[in-house]
C-alpha cells in the first residue's frame, strides 16, 4: 500500500468535517451522562477521543481539515452504544474494535505532526497488536485493583479469557477493516479528475470534497 494513502488521511473536505463535528459535539455532550450512568471509565474515553479529533484542526487552524469521519465513528462505536442505550454498541468486542481505532488516529497524528513515518501495512499490524495489549494491560490494571483495593473487577479467569479473544478477534476484524478503507481511498486518489465538456477539471462533490 502506497505511504500517501496514511499521509492523506486527514481530510479538508466540508462534508467530512460536518461529520466529524457532529460526532465531537455528540462526544463531549454525553460525556457528563456517561459518568452519571456508567462510572468515569467511558467518560474518560470520550474525552481522549475529542482531544484526539480536535488536533488536526487546532494544528492546521482550520475547521474542515479532520479525521475521516468514519474513523472517529468506529472510535466512538461504544460511547454512542451508552449514550442511545445499545447494549450490543457498548460490548466488549465494539470496545476494543473502538480501542483499535483509537490507535489508527494516533498512527495517523503521529505520521501527521512528528517526524514518525510508518508504511500504512505496518501500521495496521500495529493497530491490531495495539488493541490485544490494550487488552491485556487492561486485564492487568483490573487484577491490581482486585489484590489492593479488593474490588472486583475480575469475576472469573474464564471470563477474562473470553475478554482477550474478543479483543484478538476485533484487532483482526480492524486491521481487515483498515485495509480496505486504505485500499479504497488509494483508488480513489489514483483515479484521474473528472473533465466536463470544455475539459475543465471538476471538482469532486461540487467542491465540497468528501
Amino acid at each position: 500500500m502506497s505511504l500517501s494513502a496514511l499521509d492523506q488521511l486527514l481530510e479538508g473536505g466540508r462534508r467530512n468535517a460536518v461529520a466529524a463535528w457532529l460526532l465531537i459535539a455528540l462526544l463531549a455532550a454525553t460525556t457528563v451522562g456517561i459518568v452519571i450512568a456508567t462510572g468515569p471509565l467511558w467518560s474518560v474515553f470520550a474525552l481522549i477521543l475529542v482531544v484526539l479529533a480536535v488536533i488536526p484542526p487546532l494544528a492546521y487552524r482550520s475547521p474542515a481539515v479532520m479525521l475521516p469521519w468514519e474513523v472517529l465513528l468506529m472510535a466512538a462505536l461504544p460511547v454512542i452504544g451508552l449514550a442511545l442505550g445499545a447494549d450490543r454498541l457498548s460490548s466488549q468486542f465494539f470496545a476494543y474494535f473502538a480501542v483499535a481505532a483509537v490507535a489508527l488516529v494516533l498512527v495517523v497524528e503521529l505520521q501527521s505532526f512528528t517526524t514518525v513515518r510508518l508504511p500504512p501495512g505496518f501500521s495496521v499490524v500495529f493497530v491490531v497488536v495495539a488493541t490485544m495489549a490494550a487488552a491485556a494491560l487492561w486485564g492487568l490494571v483490573r487484577w491490581v485493583s482486585d489484590v489492593v483495593l479488593a474490588t472486583n473487577y475480575i469475576t472469573t479467569n474464564e471470563a477474562l479469557m473470553y475478554e482477550w479473544i474478543y479483543s484478538v478477534a476485533a484487532g483482526i476484524l480492524a486491521g481487515v477493516v483498515f485495509t480496505l478503507y486504505f485500499r479504497r481511498r488509494i483508488t480513489r486518489m489514483d483515479r484521474p479528475p473528472a473533465v466536463d465538456a470544455t475539459g475543465e477539471r471538476v471538482e469532486a462533490g461540487g467542491g465540497d470534497g468528501q
